[in-house]
């Protein structure tokens, strides 16, 4: 269980970090999991030159465009993903924060992150619930370091207290991403954190914390376990992505 502290901390910053919630040798699992998929091209993945980023590849023919960002389906992918996803460890600080009846959602997140060298993309801030639809923009993602994450290999960036703004439309772009020249935005983007993360610690954030992560400067792929959670009573909107594959219950 996390501490009542713990859920305070939560909920005014809108992130919290659980160090070493996973052990080494299953993030290794994971890894190697991760390693065999991304040799075999076992679909569905998603590549950098679908990101449209700036700085991406233009099109998956473009030098690059192969290069793998996420390993997508990941609950459905293997009983070793699963079985974390949905798992008592991880199910009980979400029942604290969520509230019993918590759901993993496989709409979205639900993936292997991999922050490749050489082609990896920068990505702005932003929030997740810019293109998740459910009736609250209250949900709770689970990001588990495979390796440690440091700003040297595109570890997150947050903003603090973020999920709790309403925003301008002025301060936001075309694609809801913070804009950097907006003179509303710079005392919001000067208070701006990394955060740095050790092999096996948990970060749980807010779908509505802006968030953003740096390009890989190393030469080892970054690897990271992400997965998405709702409350019981914040129903997707039907006919929406978010509502397009079945949602599981915690154990």
């Amino acid at each position: 269980m996390i501490t009542s502290i713990q859920v305070e901390q939560f909920q005014h910053n809108g992130y919290l970090v659980l160090p070493a919630y996973a052990t080494p040798e299953y993030c290794e699992q994971v890894i190697a999991f991760a390693r065999q998929a991304l040799a075999a091209h076992a679909l569905p993945i998603e590549y950098e030159a679908d990101t449209a980023y700036a700085g991406a590849p233009a099109s998956r023919e473009a030098e690059g465009g192969h290069t793998a960002r996420r390993l997508l389906q990941a609950y459905a992918r293997s009983r070793l993903l699963a079985d974390w996803a949905t798992g008592p460890q991880l199910a009980q600080p979400l029942r604290q924060l969520l509230g019993p009846g918590a759901l993993l959602s496989q709409a979205h997140h639900n993936c292997i992150m991999s922050k490749q060298p050489e082609y990896s993309t920068a990505t702005g801030w932003h929030r997740d619930s810019r293109y998740w639809n459910f009736q609250r923009a209250e949900l709770v993602s689970a990001w588990l370091a495979l390796r440690a994450e440091t700003v040297e290999n595109g570890c997150l960036l947050v903003i603090p207290g973020s999920h709790r703004l309403e925003l301008e439309a002025a301060q936001l772009d075309a694609a809801q991403f913070l804009r950097a020249d907006a003179a509303q935005n710079r005392a919001l983007l000067a208070s701006a954190q990394a955060v740095p993360l050790q092999q096996g610690d948990l970060l749980l954030f807010h779908s509505k914390l802006f968030h953003a992560a740096g390009k890989n400067q190393t030469e080892a792929t970054k690897f990271s376990l992400v997965f998405t959670y709702r409350a019981a009573d914040n129903m997707p909107q039907p006919g929406s992505r978010s509502a397009a594959l079945a949602e599981i219950p915690l154990e």
